[in-house]
């Protein structure tokens, strides 16, 4: 038999046990509502989840996430549209590309003529010589007057005997920014030769690509007439981002192999480093050549993986750069050659920067000045 103040012995402690057990949760519970009635009672606390209340009604997610479920149906309809929409845009692209290599063959005897001129294989004429600028008179006078003073020297150093228009490319490579933190000091000899530029567009029913190709004299470094560089370009909108599109990207792109004469090889440096061996002790110099700053890396650049390999942080930006310079050949550099020459598309280009950055200061400002008010007005501030 089970003794019966045993059991009731257990039992009350059993109750006792249970007892506490409640009281405790009690206790916590009280302290949590106290913790939380302190938090509340913070200004701080409230203002700034106040704040995130507000920041959360105004986005737009949060509000299309409110919306009936049939406005919602019709909001998917307008987005099939607008895939609809980049998909033609990348037609009128497409066309666009067909348009540039109908009127690059237009502007090509131009160009052609211009090479001419630049490497004194033609003179212009007269009427081709004639421009009146803006500070016409000034420049006269002041033409006159260092010719009165130099003419004596002009006639020693045989000026007329200047052909073309010396060092014209090389020049445009010093001038733009772009170009000369490329250029090391060893290049420029080899930049000296460089004869003509041109932009050449992919054929009718290739895929969209532009090729720069860059023209040199003989010379002591390569024995290459023509180097060049192709950049493939996308027209389509992406299956998995459509609304991502915003015209032709380039994607890729392919250098050439240059064929450097012996020992002429910028992109390259020997260097001379010593070896021990491990067994015996003794100590070897041995030669082996590295990687160079040079522009002429340009020529090599990194290849895009076909098998879906994301690139590193430093090879992307590299990549990035050598597409913006590509592009920055192709619509600025050839096109207008003449006036990166003189400085003047430089100047254009500076004071276009200029603009855009007041109006972005200006927009900044009025952003300001907008808060402010709001704060103002603001009866919770």
């Amino acid at each position: 038999m089970v003794d019966t103040g045993t059991q009731m012995a257990d039992n009350s402690k059993t109750e006792e046990t249970a007892s506490d057990s409640v009281e405790a949760a009690k206790n916590a519970s009280n302290k949590k509502e106290k913790l939380a009635d302190q938090v509340m009672q913070n200004p701080q606390v409230l203002a700034a989840l106040q704040e995130r209340l507000d920041n959360t009604a105004l986005t737009p997610s949060s509000y299309i996430e409110t919306l009936p479920k049939a406005v919602k149906r019709r909001i998917d309809a307008l987005k099939q549209l607008q895939v609809k929409c980049a998909h033609i845009e990348a037609k009128f692209y497409e066309e666009v590309h067909d348009l540039e290599r109908k009127y690059a063959a237009l502007y090509q005897p131009l160009f052609d003529k211009r090479r001419e001129f630049i490497n004194g294989e033609a003179e212009p004429t007269d009427a081709e010589s004639e421009w009146h600028s803006e500070n016409e008179e000034e420049e006269k006078l002041a033409g006159d007057l260092k010719n009165a003073v130099v003419i004596e020297e002009k006639a020693e150093a045989g000026e007329t005997n200047v052909k073309g228009i010396p060092d014209f490319w090389f020049t445009i490579f010093r001038n733009v920014d772009m170009l000369s933190e490329l250029v090391q000091e060893y290049d420029e000899p080899i930049l000296k030769h460089l004869q003509d530029i041109k932009v050449k567009f992919s054929e009718p029913g290739q895929p969209m690509s532009f090729s720069l190709e860059f023209h040199f004299g003989p010379n002591d470094y390569f024995s290459n007439s023509v180097l060049t560089k192709t950049y493939k370009m996308k027209s389509e909108p992406d299956k998995t981002d459509p609304f991502s599109f915003e015209g032709p990207e380039i994607v890729d792109c392919e250098g050439c192999t240059i064929d450097w004469k012996k020992g002429k090889n910028v992109t390259v440096k020997t260097i001379k480093k010593k070896q021990k061996h491990k067994g015996r002790g003794t100590v070897r110099t041995i030669t082996k050549q590295v990687p160079n700053d040079s522009f002429f890396n340009f020529f090599s650049p990194i290849k895009v993986s076909g098998d879906g390999e994301s690139l590193d942080e430093d090879s992307e930006f590299t990549l990035a750069a050598d597409f913006e310079i590509g592009h920055f050949f192709r619509e600025r550099i050839v096109p207008r050659a003449v006036l990166y020459f003189t400085g003047e598309a430089i100047e254009d280009d500076d004071n276009f920067e200029e603009d855009e950055e007041g109006e972005e200061e200006e927009l900044e400002g009025e952003e300001e000045g907008e808060e402010e008010e709001d704060a103002e007005s603001d009866p919770k501030v």
